[in-house]
């Protein structure tokens, strides 16, 4: 698929190379990360900040999507991105995408402040949003079979055989690169992925009307 035919993931993955290279070469990664990152803690307390303009607390869903902490980091969720989701606009089209990649950022941070409301640790990665098309990908196009657990359908299997696919390669990723578990925003990943299955039907209603 060429970019032009997928304009929105290959815009949004060009951003997130371009930020993390900037930000690398003039040093301000950190800074940014604390400043642009989301830290649940932030919500209705009086943290100890760094004098300087903060993004504002309800924003951070989105501009923590664009930051990356490392190299293993960036560069398995791009690759990861453009693959399934220059799949996924081509059918689904650019504005059903961006709806997907926003639900998914947002909703992949509040699964995040739910499971720890008091952190004051920096969240930061695209996994959120790439977790909601994921989970569109495997329960709508891919074409590999999974055979039901009991009341549990086949297709949603399939779906969460990917989703713990994805949450354990990021797992192996965060202890590569030295972070540990702890690195890994494992609700993050839990709450964009659910929010991807709650979209998928209406996201396809929305796109191919009733059929």
């Amino acid at each position: 698929m060429k970019p032009h035919e997928a304009p929105l993931v290959t815009g949004y993955a060009l951003v997130c190379v371009i930020v993390f290279v900037l930000l690398s070469i003039t040093g301000f990664q950190v800074d940014a990360i604390v400043r642009a990152g989301f830290i649940p803690a932030r919500f209705g307390n009086e943290l100890i900040l760094p004098p300087g303009t903060m993004v504002p607390f309800v924003l951070t869903p989105l501009s923590s999507a664009l930051l990356h902490g490392g190299v293993l980091h960036i560069v398995f969720n791009v690759i990861v991105l453009l693959f399934i989701g220059r799949q996924l606009e081509a059918p689904l089209g650019s504005k059903a995408m961006a709806v997907l990649l926003l639900v998914g950022a947002y909703g992949g941070a509040l699964a995040q402040f739910l499971a720890d409301p008091q952190s004051a640790v920096p969240m930061i990665g695209a996994s959120g949003a790439i977790s909601a098309l994921i989970a569109v990908y495997a329960l709508i196009f891919s074409r590999s079979q999974a055979p039901a657990i009991g009341p549990i359908p086949g297709h949603w299997v399939r779906a969460l055989w990917l989703a713990a696919a994805w949450i354990g390669l990021q797992l192996l990723i965060g202890l590569a690169g030295g972070g540990g578990f702890g690195a890994i925003a494992i609700w993050a990943h839990v709450g964009g992925f659910l929010a991807g299955l709650l979209l998928a039907r209406p996201l396809l209603r929305w796109r191919f009307g009733a059929r």
